[in-house]
Order: C-alpha cells, then sequence, then structure tokens
C-alpha cells in the first residue's frame, strides 16, 4: 500500500489547479496581437515605460505619409516565422538595468535571439534607447543589432543610440526616415509638454533609518486641475539646469486630490546630492516651479486585470507604484489583495505603516506580509517571504491573481522572479507573463 504525504500532495494539486487555471485564461484573454499582412514596413518596438512604444508610432506614422504601409509591432508578438517573412523592419528597443532586455522583449531574447537563421531577405535598422551611466549603454539594442547582422540581414543605415532620449539622436532617426519614406511631411513627434507644478506637502518618511532619507512628496499642478493618470502610470520630473528627465513611480490616484511621489534622496560619491532628488527632497520650495509631465505605463496598468486577485511585491520606493495600485482598488471596494513588501528596519523603514494597516483591518488587504532585513527578531527579503508561503501563491494563482513587481532592479527583482519560478514553475510564469498576469516595474 503506498502512503502519500498529504503536504506534498495538496502542493501538487495546487500546482495542478494553478496549470488549469492558467489554460482557462489562455481561453479567455485577447489573443496576442497578430502580425499584420501585407505590410511594407514592421516597427516593432520593446518598451518598458512607454517610450520606446511611443516612437514606434510616431514611426509607423512618419512612413504612412510617404504612402507605405507600416505597422507599429510589440515584440512579443514577433517569432521566428514572422521574421523570416518580414522584408523591412524597424526596430526600436529599449534597455535597463544593465543590458537587459525590456519584459516584453524575454520570450524573443530567449527564444528567436539563440537561434541564427538566414535573414539576408530582411532589411532593418535600430533605434537603441539606452542610459550611458550604465556600462552595458544599449546593450539589447547593441546585441540585437549584431545579431541581425550575424544572420545576414542588411542594415538601412547604421544604428542610431539614443542617451537618455537625447534629441538629437531622435533628429538624426527622423532624418534617416524621411529619406526611406521619401517626405518631409513627418507629424509631429512631440511628446505631451511638461506643466509647471508645485510642492505642496513634502515629509521624510523614515527618519533614524541607515539608508538614505525617503521622502513623500505631494504635488498639485501650477495652474488647472490635475490631469487624469491611472494606477501604475510614471511622471517624469526635470531639474533645474539639467536636460534629461527622470521617471518616477505615481504613489497616489487622481481623487486624491494631489499627485504622490516616493522619492529617495541619492547621495553620489564625491557627496553631493543627485540633481533630481536633491532638487525634490532639500532645496524646491513651495513657490518654486516644478517641472513634470505624466505618462501612460500600459505594462504596469491594470488593464485586464482589474477583476483579478493581485499579488503586489517590491520594496523601497516601489511601494509608490504598489500603493497606488492598492488604494485605486480600496476605492472600487475590492479587497482580493496580497502586499508583500520589504524594507530595513522595522523601526525606522516601516513606511506608510498607518496606512497600510488600516486597510488591513478593514478588509481591504487581505493579506500583508512586511519583511525587514534588519530586522533582528526575524531578518528576512522578500523573497523569503514568498519562499515560505509558495503553496498559498500557488493557490491564488489557481484562482486567477495577477502578480505586480515594484522596486529595485539589483537583488530584489531577481530574488523575486527566482522565487516565484520555484513556487510555480517556470513554465507557468512564462505562461503568466505572456497573459499580461506577471508585470514588473523595476529600476
Amino acid at each position: 500500500m503506498i502512503s502519500l504525504d498529504p503536504i506534498r500532495l495538496g502542493g501538487a494539486l495546487l500546482l495542478m489547479l494553478s496549470y488549469a487555471g492558467l489554460c482557462v485564461a489562455k481561453l479567455r484573454r485577447p489573443p496576442v496581437q497578430a502580425v499584420p499582412a501585407g505590410a511594407d514596413w514592421l516597427v516593432v518596438y520593446a518598451s518598458q515605460t512607454g517610450s520606446a512604444a511611443f516612437l514606434a508610432e510616431r514611426t509607423a506614422a512618419t512612413l504612412a505619409t510617404g504612402g507605405l504601409q507600416a505597422h507599429a509591432l510589440d515584440i512579443a508578438a514577433l517569432d521566428a516565422a514572422a521574421l523570416s517573412s518580414a522584408t523591412r523592419v524597424l526596430f526600436i528597443v529599449s534597455t535597463y538595468g544593465e543590458g537587459d532586455a525590456p519584459d516584453s522583449a524575454a520570450r524573443f531574447a530567449g527564444k528567436v535571439l539563440q537561434a541564427t537563421p538566414n535573414l539576408a531577405h530582411l532589411h532593418y535598422a535600430v533605434l537603441a534607447l539606452g542610459d550611458s551611466s550604465y556600462a552595458h549603454y544599449c546593450g539589447f539594442g547593441r546585441g540585437l543589432d549584431a545579431w541581425l547582422q550575424a544572420c545576414g540581414a542588411q542594415p538601412l543605415f547604421p544604428r542610431i543610440d539614443v542617451d537618455k532620449g537625447a534629441p538629437a539622436a531622435i533628429a538624426d532617426w527622423q532624418h534617416q526616415l524621411s529619406h526611406v519614406a521619401g517626405t518631409s511631411d513627418a507629424p509631429d513627434w512631440e511628446a505631451p509638454a511638461f506643466g509647471n507644478w508645485r510642492i505642496v506637502a513634502r515629509r521624510q518618511l523614515n527618519p533614524g533609518s541607515a539608508g538614505d532619507p525617503l521622502f513623500h512628496l505631494a504635488l498639485v499642478p501650477q495652474d488647472g486641475a490635475l490631469p487624469h493618470w491611472e494606477a501604475g502610470d510614471l511622471v517624469q520630473v526635470t531639474p533645474p539646469h539639467d536636460t534629461h528627465p527622470r521617471d518616477y513611480s505615481i504613489a497616489s490616484v487622481p481623487g486624491e486630490g494631489h499627485l504622490a511621489l516616493l522619492v529617495r534622496l541619492q547621495r553620489k560619491d564625491d557627496g553631493t546630492y543627485g540633481a533630481a532628488s536633491g532638487w525634490l527632497c532639500q532645496d524646491a520650495r513651495t513657490s518654486d516651479i516644478i517641472a513634470l509631465r505624466v505618462r501612460a505605463h500600459q505594462r504596469f496598468r491594470l488593464n485586464g486585470n482589474a477583476g483579478r486577485p493581485l499579488i503586489l511585491v517590491g520594496n523601497g520606493s516601489g511601494l509608490a507604484g504598489l500603493r497606488a495600485h492598492v488604494k485605486a482598488r480600496v476605492d472600487a471596494a475590492s479587497g482580493d489583495n496580497w502586499l508583500i513588501f520589504g524594507e530595513r528596519s522595522p523601526d525606522h523603514d516601516a513606511l506608510c505603516a498607518d496606512e497600510l494597516q488600516h486597510w488591513r483591518a478593514n478588509g481591504m488587504l487581505a493579506e500583508l506580509d512586511l519583511a525587514f532585513s534588519r530586522d533582528p527578531a526575524q531578518p528576512r527579503y522578500v523573497q523569503h517571504v514568498i519562499d515560505a508561503r509558495a503553496t498559498e501563491i500557488a493557490a491564488w494563482i489557481a484562482r486567477g491573481a495577477a502578480i505586480y513587481v515594484c522596486g529595485s532592479l539589483q537583488g530584489m527583482a531577481g530574488g523575486v522572479h527566482a522565487s516565484l519560478q520555484a513556487a510555480l514553475g517556470a513554465a507557468v510564469l512564462e505562461e503568466l507573463d505572456a497573459a499580461g498576469r506577471y508585470c514588473r516595474d523595476v529600476y
């Protein structure tokens, strides 16, 4: 007679239910964006925060002014077969972290780029978006360009690297497109203009912390009403005497009457503060103008996950994006939320503790797990919570939950990803990603 361990059996059943839930979700969700038939040009984008997607739309519109059939396409929809049948492709791809592909390009990088098909029929160009402060500047775009050439594809013109959205590089791309399209009548490429905002409240959330100070900022427009945004969206802020804007996750929803940010005061090796964080956290007065604009962040919005249970995981200033999602759910009276959040010390880094405990007590947070890496009683990171509660996480996924991760790329994001793979299986996590149920805003 075979004896079955009830705990292991229960875990196996949960994983089976999780997989079954994914199969049902695949039947319910809208189909993956199809590669359009009959297009003269494909404009393929790999976007982390929306910049590449915006530029792809503008690029396709520019080609259309020359009478060309052009379609913008998320790289997640581009497989080996579609690439083999295409003849003209413009790639607009971001890099985040140290040379990593955006989340939307993970499957393409893991599958298509691992082969070396014959692409001698393909003419292409690459616009690579990046940040030169990283060692592997434009790493994904440069790697993609090298792979295309190794496969025999023919470049239409040399790769253009864009450092922090540099206007000169974007103008170079537009100039090349005007030759391709045979027209100088290009549509407007301007992103939404920066508005004039001011800080109405500022307070440090972690006095006495061993880490860098973290501030909660409340801002309102200098004139006029608040613009619309959704939980998961970003803002760009341009500090005085600095031309490259900084991205921050929005920590509030419009109904609160202000736009909130959580900003870490960055200190450089020479002891000076970061240009943006120093201005926002230290120097700016309530009468000073803050140049700010809201940016839609489609990959971190709820979109089709609005009716699902949510598992929200993050650390540090990543609480901003997660807090906005929880507040939106609170306003919708949807309490099927589980927050797993990590910081340093329970004595000095328990960010928004009263608010989180209030939501927990009122049933708006079904689960709340706080992890403190320097807690004398129980030091742990958020990935340790995932390891300890793997069975419950699998159960949430089985009933349709989506996972949102916000916070530091170094350490946290990789650790969380590995723990989720261990809890759910790599194949299940890949299916969640493909279904839009595993969303990350990591930096």
